[in-house]
């Protein structure tokens, strides 16, 4: 039984979209008999293949029900419990997971302004000192967000940069990769090139936002730097007993390069967005970050916001400074995207 409107938009997250048909198809053919639980089946068998494949002959994947056990599991399996770990002011980590990396496993974040939601070897160094002081949570890792919560990019290089700086000083890396799949597109490279041969030590592929059904993972890319898993996962509650439903969906990303098409669609109906809107020279509409993926931020004025989003819901970013976040999704379409022209435009000339 339906009972939403099937033909709604919005530009609020890519995940309002609903589920890839190759997921749900995945999911259909993984079904029927009998297969081991708990990671023991074929399906897993084969991610591990593939994600080696992909990321290099040491790596090791543990799927998950969500992004936050996936970054919750990556940190805790980098850090001792009085470690602590340096990330951009608005990593999702620190803003968006309800504290629970600190709550569930009592490790410390240490939170580093950042413009446009990346870190830098330099903004790392705020937090990465007092080693041997035991009054001091003890910084052992870096997380980044790729892409980062500001719609921004990090290239294989900036990464680089980072896992230099962190290994140089006894610090792990982890990379957040909630939208991994828009980075790899955006970046037009392999996922190694900007992960395992960039340093990265273990990082949360993402699968949800690109249009699968509760199943995200842990992929550790350094065994020696990240351990335990095995055990973490079952005792924060994210070992999946029918775990074979969620590595098919992740297989089907890696199928003819699913994901990295899909993603790069989100990101090509981004940039029509913006593209569109500069082209219009809207009064009160002025763009406040890069857009390298698939998110669209902007400042408009806060009366036109309400007005707008009685129309196409959408997410403020910055309610003091009226910066709006427009995300495109990889069911987006393009006249989506010029009906939601249309609209601001709209209201912003009626204003």
């Amino acid at each position: 039984m339906t009972i939403h409107d099937t033909g709604r938009r919005a530009f609020a997250s890519d995940n309002y979209a609903g589920v890839l048909p190759e997921a749900m198809a995945a999911i259909a053919a993984a079904n029927g008999g009998h297969q081991a639980s708990y990671g023991d089946d074929v399906y897993t068998a084969r991610l591990q293949e593939v994600v080696r494949e992909h990321f290099g002959e040491r790596a090791e994947v543990f799927p998950v029900f969500n992004g936050t056990g996936a970054n919750v599991l990556s940190l805790t399996s980098v850090l001792p419990r009085w470690g602590a770990v340096v990330a951009a002011s608005t990593a999702h980590v620190h803003v968006d997971e309800g504290g629970a990396p600190e709550r569930m496993t009592g490790l410390k974040l240490l939170p580093v302004p950042s413009e446009d939601g990346k870190l830098t070897p330099d903004l790392v160094a705020r937090e990465a000192w007092g080693w041997g002081n035991e009054h001091r949570a003890q910084p052992l890792a870096v997380t980044i967000s790729q892409t980062t919560e500001m719609g921004t990019l990090y290239t294989p290089d900036e990464v680089r940069a980072l896992g230099e700086f962190a290994h140089e000083r006894g610090m792990a890396l982890h990379v957040d990769g909630a939208r991994l799949w828009n980075a790899a597109a955006a970046l037009g490279v392999p996922f190694r090139d900007f992960t395992t041969d960039a340093g990265v030590d273990v990082l949360s592929l993402g699968g949800t936002k690109i249009g699968l059904l509760g199943a995200e993972a842990v992929v550790v890319l350094d065994p020696d730097r990240a351990t335990g898993l095995r055990y973490l996962r079952k005792a924060t509650m994210q070992l999946a007993s029918k775990m074979r439903f969620a590595s098919a969906q992740l297989l089907a990303l890696f199928e003819d390069g699913l994901g990295v098409r899909t993603a790069a669609h989100a990101n090509a109906m981004a940039t029509r967005l913006r593209t569109a809107l500069e082209a219009e020279a809207l009064p009160g509409l002025a763009f406040t970050q890069d857009t390298a993926a698939n998110a669209v931020f902007a400042t408009v004025p806060p009366d036109v916001v309400e007005r707008i989003r009685k129309r196409v819901r959408f997410h403020d970013w910055n309610i003091a400074t009226s910066e709006v976040r427009w995300m495109t999704s990889w069911d987006t379409t393009e006249s989506d995207v010029d009906g939601f022209v249309a609209v601001i435009r709209e209201e912003l000339e009626s204003a």
